[in-house]
C-alpha cells in the first residue's frame, strides 16, 4: 500500500502576537494596538496549514508541551483540525514553549522567545511512529537543544533522528530557525543533509549556511548567489529538493533538475497584516506538492501562495486556505 499522510515534529509553542503603534527607541514605551494568541513554531504551523487545505491528508504531531494552560491550548487546537496527538506528549519539568511577537505597522515581526518545554524533546518521542504515512517534517534546528547535541557516530542527534526515519521509509524535510551570526548553522545543519530527502529554508538561512549574500546592494535577491547556495546544499547530500525562498520568490533545484528561479506575487505593504508563520505556511504548500508528487515549480507556485494567504493574517494560521482557493489564486 501507498504510503500517505504528513507528521510534523519538534517545535511547539504558542505565540501570543502583539500589533504595536512603532517600535520605540530603547528604554521608552510603545502601544500594544491589538493582541491575540495563536499556535506557532514548524510542526503545528504546517500541519494545521494543512488541515485547512481540505486535501484529506492523515495529519500527525509529534513534540512536548508543558502541564499549563499554553500546553491545554495547543492540545485543542490539534483536536479542532483533527491532527492526530498520540505522540505530543506533556512534561511538569518545563512550561510549554512560547514567544511574543511584536508586529510593527509594516508587518515586521520581532521574537521574544522562552524554548520551554521544546528543549527536552529528544528521540525517544519518535518510536512506534505510524509507518503508512509519507513525510516526515522536522523543524525547528537551533531551537531543539538535545537534538541539537553531538552524537558520535551521525554528528548530531537530530541527523540520527532523520536517518532513522529514513530507514523506516519515511521522506525527510528539514526547516531552519533564522539566528543571525549563530555559528552552529553548518556544525548542526551539514551532519543532517545527507538523510535529508527535503530542505526548505529562506535566504537568511541559506546565508547564514553558504556564507555568501543573498540580496544585493539594492536590497533585491541575488538570484544567482541564491543558486550557489542551493547547489552547495545539494552537494552536500540533500536527496530530492532544496528550496530557498524569500518575499520575492524562490529557487528550487533537484540533483536531477537544472535550478530555476520561481517569483511570487508579491503583496503591497498595506496589504501585509503580518508575516507570523508566512515562511512555514510556504513549507506545507510545498510539502504537500511533494506528496502528490507534483512537479517542482508547481509545489513552489503552491507555496507561494499558502504564504501569500499567510500575509493576509495577523498569526499563522487564520489566513490559511483551501487548495480549491489557492489554486484559483495561482491562476490569477
Amino acid at each position: 500500500m501507498a504510503r500517505h499522510g504528513v507528521i510534523a515534529a519538534g517545535n511547539m509553542l504558542v505565540d501570543h502576537v502583539h500589533h504595536i503603534a512603532q517600535w520605540p527607541e530603547r528604554g521608552w514605551l510603545a502601544e500594544i494596538v491589538q493582541s491575540e494568541r495563536s499556535t506557532g513554531g514548524a510542526p503545528l504551523n504546517v500541519l494545521l496549514t494543512l488541515a485547512k487545505m481540505h486535501v484529506g491528508l492523515p495529519l500527525q504531531a509529534v513534540g512536548l508541551v508543558g502541564e499549563d494552560g499554553d500546553g491545554d491550548y495547543i492540545m485543542a487546537m490539534l483536536d479542532q483540525y483533527h491532527v492526530n496527538r498520540q505522540h505530543v506528549q506533556r512534561t511538569p519539568s518545563a512550561p510549554t514553549s512560547m514567544s511574543q511577537v511584536m508586529t510593527d505597522p509594516s508587518g515586521q515581526r520581532t521574537f521574544f522567545h522562552s524554548p520551554g518545554a521544546n528543549r527536552l524533546l529528544d528521540i525517544d518521542a519518535f518510536e512506534t511512529l505510524n509507518g503508512e504515512m509519507k513525510i516526515f517534517h522536522l523543524g525547528y534546528l537551533l531551537l531543539l537543544d538535545s537534538l541539537d547535541k553531538a552524537d558520535e557516530v551521525y554528528g548530531t542527534r537530530s541527523a540520527r533522528l532523520l536517518a532513522q526515519m529514513r530507514e523506516q521509509g519515511f521522506e525527510t524535510s528539514l526547516d531552519l530557525v533564522s539566528r543571525k551570526g549563530d555559528p552552529r548553522y553548518k556544525p548542526l545543519v551539514l551532519p543532517c543533509l545527507p538523510h535529508l530527502d527535503y530542505l526548505v529554508i529562506n535566504e537568511l538561512e541559506a546565508g547564514e549556511f553558504s556564507g555568501l549574500p543573498m540580496r544585493t546592494a539594492q536590497d533585491k535577491p541575488h538570484v544567482e548567489n541564491i543558486g550557489r547556495a542551493a547547489a552547495q546544499l545539494l552537494a552536500a547530500g540533500v536527496k530530492q529538493r532544496v528550496v530557498i525562498h524569500c518575499p520575492e520568490g524562490a529557487w528550487g533545484e533537484t540533483p536531477d533538475e537544472a535550478g530555476a528561479w520561481i517569483p511570487s506575487r508579491m503583496l503591497s505593504q498595506a496589504e501585509i497584516v503580518g508575516s507570523v508563520g508566512a515562511g512555514d505556511a510556504f513549507c506545507a504548500g510545498f510539502l504537500y506538492g511533494c506528496h502528490e508528487a507534483w512537479p517542482l515549480a508547481h509545489s513552489i507556485q503552491l507555496a507561494h501562495a499558502c504564504a501569500r494567504a499567510s500575509l493576509l493574517s495577523a498569526n499563522a494560521i487564520d489566513g490559511a486556505k483551501t487548495l480549491e482557493e489557492l489554486q484559483l489564486d495561482i491562476a490569477v
